[in-house]
C-alpha cells in the first residue's frame, strides 16, 4: 500500500525537475548570441515504483515522480561532420581563389603597365626604327627602341619579383599555422582531460564540450581534420588519417621544405608529424597555402620565365641575323648578366634577364652588311616578331589567358562552395541553435507545470491536516 506522504514526494520531485527545466530554459536565453554555444535540454524521465521483492506479492505504487537529473546538448553529429568537411573545402578554396587575384595582381594584365604593353612598346620602337635606319641627327628611333626595351626587362623583373615575394609570404605564414594548429590541439586535448574527469564524477561537461567542438571546427578550417566521438565524451581529432588528437594525447605537426622558391622544386614545402616526421597530407587552409607553394606560383613563375626566354632567344637570333650602323654583324641583344659569351639562353629567367646593347647605333637595323648602310629590313622583321606563331608575344598571351581562366574557375568554385557550407551551417543552426520563441514556450510550459505540481502540494496539504489534525473529533 502506498505511503500516505508517498504524494508529497511525488510533488516534490515535479517541483524540482520543472525548476530545473526553467533553469536550462534560462541558459539557452541567456547564451542566444553566444558564439559555438548549442541549446541544452533537461530530460524529464518518470521514476517507476518501488518493485516488492515477495513471492505473489504485488505493489500498488503508482510511481516515484519525475527524475531530470540530465541535460543534453541538442546537436546533429552527421550536420558537425558535414561542416568540419564543408569548412576545410571553403578554406582551401578560398586559399586557392585569393592567391590567383594575387598572382593577376602581380602581372597587371590588361592595363598600360604590364608586360604586354612593354612587349607591343619595343616591337612598336623597332617598327619606326625600320622607317628611320639611318637617323643620323639624335638616334630617336634607335633610342626608344633601347627605353622600351629596358622598361620591358624592368617589367619582367618587376613580375617576377612580386612573385617570388608572394611566394616568401605565404611560406612564411606556414609556421604560424603550424604553431597555431598545434595550440589548438593542445586545448582541445585538455578540454578532452577535463571532459572526461567530470564525466566519470557526474558533473555537466555541455560547456566544456561547446569550447572543444568550436576548436575542432577551427581545426578543420585550418588544416582539414575530422573529428570522431571517443570514450567518456572525449572526441579523436585526424588529419588525413594521421591522429592529432587521441583524448587527452597529441601529436604535433612541423613544416618542412625550401624557404625560397628556387630550391621548391628538389625540397618542397610539407606538413610532417613531430615527433615521427611522417608526411601529412593536410587540408584546408594549410592545403591551399601547399598547393599554392608547390604547384600554382611555381608554375607561372616558371610561364613567365619562359616567356624570358623566348624573348631573348628570338631577339637575338633575329638581331644577330643583321649589321648595325657601322655594318658590323649585330650581336646578341640579352642575356642572363653574366656577361659570358656565347650567350647561353637556357639560364635566362624572368629575373636576371639582361640587356646588353647600351649604344644605339649597335643595334642591327639593317639586312645587308657589312659597310655601312640605310637598309631598315632587319628592323622591319624584328617588328614583325609580334604576330609570329609560337613568339614571346603570342606565348605571353596564352599565359595571361590560361590564369584568367584559372581564376575564374576558382572564383566560380569557391562562391559555388560557399553556398554548399552556408547551406550546412543553417542546417547546423536550426538544430543546435537557440530559437527564442521556442524557449519562451518551454518556459510557459514549465512554469504552468510548476504552479500545477505547488498546487498538488498545497492540496495535500491541507488532506494531512484534515487527517492527523481532526480525524477523531467528533461533534464539531
Amino acid at each position: 500500500m502506498s505511503s500516505t506522504f508517498g504524494g508529497l514526494n511525488t510533488a516534490r520531485t515535479a517541483l524540482w525537475a520543472q525548476q530545473r527545466g526553467m533553469d536550462v530554459t534560462g541558459q539557452n536565453i541567456a547564451n542566444v548570441n553566444t558564439v559555438g554555444y548549442s541549446r541544452q535540454r533537461a530530460e524529464l524521465q518518470s521514476v517507476g515504483g518501488n518493485a516488492v521483492p515477495a513471492l505473489y506479492a504485488i505493489s500498488d505504487q503508482v510511481g516515484g515522480g519525475v527524475n531530470a537529473d540530465q541535460v543534453i546538448r541538442i546537436r546533429d553529429a552527421f550536420l558537425e561532420g558535414r561542416a568540419q568537411t564543408e569548412g576545410g573545402a571553403t578554406a582551401r578554396l578560398t586559399v586557392a581563389d585569393d592567391t590567383l587575384a594575387q598572382i593577376e595582381q602581380a602581372f597587371r594584365e590588361p592595363g598600360t603597365t604590364g608586360i604586354q604593353a612593354k612587349l607591343t612598346a619595343v616591337f612598336s620602337a623597332w617598327s619606326d626604327v625600320a622607317n628611320h635606319p639611318n637617323d643620323q641627327t639624335t638616334d630617336g628611333a634607335r633610342t626608344a627602341v633601347l627605353q622600351s626595351t629596358a622598361s620591358l626587362v624592368a617589367e619582367l623583373r618587376t613580375t617576377s619579383t612580386n612573385l617570388d615575394k608572394q611566394w616568401t609570404q605565404t611560406r612564411d605564414s606556414l609556421t604560424s599555422l603550424a604553431q597555431d594548429v598545434n595550440a589548438k590541439a593542445a586545448s582541445i586535448a585538455g578540454l578532452n582531460t577535463a571532459i572526461k574527469r567530470a564525466t566519470q564524477a557526474g558533473l555537466p561537461v555541455n560547456e566544456l564540450a561547446d569550447k572543444r567542438d568550436g576548436l575542432v571546427l577551427e581545426l578543420s578550417a585550418a588544416i582539414g581534420a575530422t573529428s570522431s566521438p571517443g570514450d567518456f565524451g572525449q572526441v579523436n581529432v585526424v588529419v588525413a588519417g594521421s591522429t592529432l588528437v587521441s583524448g587527452g594525447s597529441t601529436t604535433g605537426l612541423k613544416v618542412l621544405g625550401s624557404l625560397d622558391l628556387a630550391g621548391a622544386g628538389t625540397d618542397k614545402p610539407r606538413f610532417v608529424t613531430d615527433p615521427g616526421g611522417t608526411p601529412v597530407a593536410v587540408g584546408g587552409t594549410a592545403g591551399g597555402k601547399i598547393t599554392a607553394l608547390t604547384d600554382t606560383i611555381p608554375r607561372f613563375q616558371g610561364q613567365l620565365d619562359a616567356v624570358a626566354q623566348q624573348i631573348a632567344v628570338e631577339f637575338n637570333t633575329a638581331h644577330q641575323a643583321g649589321y648595325d650602323k657601322k655594318g658590323v654583324a649585330g650581336e646578341a641583344m640579352f642575356d642572363d648578366g653574366s656577361g659570358t659569351l656565347p650567350v647561353s639562353t637556357t639560364a635566362i629567367t624572368a629575373g636576371n634577364l639582361t640587356l646588353r646593347i647600351t649604344d644605339p647605333a649597335k643595334l642591327a637595323a639593317a639586312a645587308v652588311g657589312p659597310g655601312p648602310t640605310s637598309d631598315g629590313s632587319n628592323a622591319a622583321a624584328i617588328s614583325k616578331l609580334q604576330n609570329a606563331s609560337g613568339g614571346a608575344a603570342t606565348v605571353y598571351r596564352q599565359l595571361i589567358v590560361s590564369l584568367g581562366v584559372e581564376a575564374s574557375v576558382a572564383t566560380s568554385s569557391l562562391q559555388t562552395q560557399t553556398v554548399i557550407a552556408s547551406q550546412v551551417d543553417a542546417s547546423r543552426e536550426s538544430v543546435s541553435g537557440v530559437n527564442l520563441d521556442e524557449e519562451m514556450t518551454n518556459m510557459l510550459q514549465f512554469q504552468h507545470a510548476y504552479s500545477a505540481a505547488a498546487r498538488m502540494i498545497t492540496t495535500i496539504d491541507e488532506t494531512l491536516d484534515v487527517l492527523i489534525n481532526r480525524t477523531g473529533r467528533v461533534g464539531l
